[in-house]
């Protein structure tokens, strides 16, 4: 084994395989590098806090959405 295959995942790669996971586009090859090098509860953590952001993005676009709309 290489140096790479050995080192533990970047919070970017983290964060760009929780992002593609979500939109259904993860290539084989990352998801493959994830189970190989990454941690569950790393991915756990980082997904639920993803997942949290995007609800408040959501619900801050529905409420100006809503602001401009007049209601």
């Amino acid at each position: 084994m290489d140096d790479e295959e050995q080192r533990p995942l970047t919070l970017w790669e983290m964060l760009q395989s929780i992002i593609a996971a979500a939109f259904g586009v993860q290539s084989g090859k990352n998801r493959s590098r994830d189970f190989s090098r990454g941690k569950p509860s790393h991915f756990i953590i980082l997904g639920l806090l993803v997942t949290f952001v995007f609800v408040l993005v959501l619900y801050a676009l529905v409420r100006t959405v809503l602001y401009f709309a007049g209601v």
